[in-house]
């Protein structure tokens, strides 16, 4: 009864500290995204953008597991649609992505192997396990990023505002070895050196200047995209229901004062 005592109260403090670091944190800044709202959708030039700040800055550190290779296929390049659910890469294109890593898996004969990865596998992992990543990290664990908009509070405002929030720190404030000053994550102290830094830090195939804010913006995009990569076709789908409901309501009013018109 006693441990059960002490485990309670270690808990309820472990909360407390918890709730106090967060409320230490910045809000997140409101960032106007296009996928944002009920009707919010993605664009197709800002996911690709996104994927490029992902692939050439992010993917050193953090992985994408719960995405599959193959998501980022569509019909057509047109880069200026606008729902889309996708990046419109070719089968050819992803492919050819899809080949630039390595999986591991089982032979015929169950045993593990190394293969050149397909588009039906997911994103691997930059560490082959928790501990590999921390000796790279200095002993801090860089969390896999295909969840991580859904996974914290503000979302993708609160990812753009921790890409963007970097800073000197304030006078009396001590930094911790190996740590940075950022006002929006829980304590002020954040294990992650500035990933976004300067600008043109990555060369944008479409020709778009790479500010650091842009590709926080695009980075960001593409992160919440592959959350949920059926986003778009979902809300277009619940619209669709929404108004078959709407026309249905109505039928059913008119039919039911129909009927019952001659009721006394």
């Amino acid at each position: 009864m006693k441990n059960f005592k002490v485990t309670s109260l270690l808990c309820t403090l472990v909360m407390l500290t918890s709730a106090h670091a967060e409320s230490d944190a910045h809000s997140p800044k409101k960032v106007d995204f296009t996928f944002k709202g009920p009707t919010g959708t993605f664009k197709r030039d800002e996911l690709q953008r996104g994927f490029e700040v992902y692939k050439n800055v992010c993917s050193s550190c953090h992985g994408l597991a719960h995405l599959r290779i193959g998501n980022l296929q569509g019909k057509g390049k047109n880069i200026h649609e606008v729902r889309t659910s996708n990046l419109g890469l070719t089968k050819d294109e992803v492919a050819a992505l899809a080949a630039e890593y390595k999986v591991q898996d089982l032979n015929a004969d169950g045993e593990p192997i190394e293969r050149k990865a397909t588009p039906v596998d997911k994103f691997p992992a930059p560490f082959p396990n928790q501990k590999a990543a921390r000796a790279a990290n200095n002993g801090a664990y860089p969390p896999d990023l295909s969840m991580v908009v859904k996974a914290r509070k503000g979302g993708a405002d609160y990812v753009y505002s921790l890409l963007t929030g970097y800073q000197k720190a304030p006078e009396g404030v001590e930094i911790g070895e190996g740590r940075h000053y950022n006002p929006y994550f829980p304590g002020g102290q954040i294990s992650m050196a500035q990933p976004l830094h300067t600008e043109g830090q990555v060369t944008y195939s479409d020709g778009t200047k790479a500010t650091v804010e842009q590709m926080a913006h695009d980075v960001t995009a593409f992160l919440a995209w592959a959350s949920e990569p059926e986003s778009d076709d979902r809300k277009e789908l619940g619209i669709k229901i929404l108004f078959y409901l709407l026309i249905m309501t109505i039928i059913m009013y008119l039919s039911k004062r129909k009927i019952w018109a001659d009721v006394k």
